[in-house]
């Protein structure tokens, strides 16, 4: 019998899954779009105080004007891009760290580290690259179609029978599913391929080259191989020549995108 009700709940929870999919079970399990932003700001705003207690948030430096000129270039084209319902309140944070790191949490609450900027001295338009690519993940939703599966599979029923349980607000454990989710736990490669290729049509209509993509990773594959220690955006967001590759088949459709940007009067 118990056998027959594991096959039963695994036939319910695929079943739902071709449905409803991962966003709408994260939806009715209380991790709407809405809600799931608005805990997310609140997890950011601690991030960022406690950031700024430690007198780690750059403010006027000159990686920290270079990372927010890029953030404020595209992000007037992430709110076209934006298809979730609810306006996103995008805010930037450049922390002081050695980390190579960058990372958006639901609702476009962003942080670039220093570590990713300087070590791997970054132009312009490979900072677009990265802040585009995660910028992408926040716009479609990745961290909750990520948490509408993790309910579906079982993965994380804790959460998720908090969730479904909790009539007004999300409790502190969802909190810190929120930015585990956000900082943490790395997407799917599928996701990361969507990053990828919403994080150049962003940078190209920014006027951005995309082919800045490509020196990216392969300068993150570079540091990766010269340290001992993991480069914390490649341990989440996994790298490969597979995924050079792709970058560059999307080029061909990017490109055009750019130089008409570049034409523009605006253009740089």
């Amino acid at each position: 019998m118990k056998l027959v009700n594991k096959i039963k709940t695994t036939i319910l929870a695929a079943t739902m899954t071709t449905l409803v999919g991962c966003s709408t079970m994260a939806d009715v399990a209380g991790y709407n779009t809405a809600t799931l932003n608005s805990n997310a700001a609140k997890s950011y705003s601690d991030v960022v105080s406690k950031a700024s207690r430690q007198g780690t948030v750059e403010k006027g430096t000159a990686t920290a004007k270079r990372v927010d000129r890029v953030f404020n270039r595209l992000k007037p084209y992430a709110d076209r891009a934006n298809m979730t319902g609810v306006p996103f309140n995008w805010q930037m944070t450049v922390i002081r760290s050695p980390d190579l790191n960058a990372w958006a949490m639901p609702g476009g609450k962003m942080a670039v580290y220093t570590g990713i900027v300087e070590k791997l001295n970054l132009t312009e338009a490979e900072i677009a690259a990265i802040v585009g690519h995660e910028m992408t993940h926040a716009l479609e939703e990745h961290s909750k179609k990520d948490a509408g599966q993790k309910i579906l599979t079982g993965l994380a029923v804790q959460f998720g029978g908090a969730a479904l349980q909790a009539k007004t607000g999300l409790d502190a454990q969802t909190m810190s599913l929120i930015s585990d989710l956000g900082i943490d736990k790395p997407f799917s490669r599928s996701q990361e391929s969507e990053a990828d290729a919403g994080g150049l049509r962003l940078m190209a209509q920014a006027g951005y080259n995309p082919e800045a993509a490509i020196s990216v990773w392969q300068k993150m594959e570079a540091a990766n191989g010269r340290s001992n220690t993991v480069v914390t955006l490649m341990s989440t967001h996994p790298n490969s020549q597979q995924r050079i590759a792709k970058i560059r088949a999307l080029l061909p459709e990017m490109m055009p995108i750019y130089q008409a940007a570049a034409k523009a009067p605006n253009g740089k």
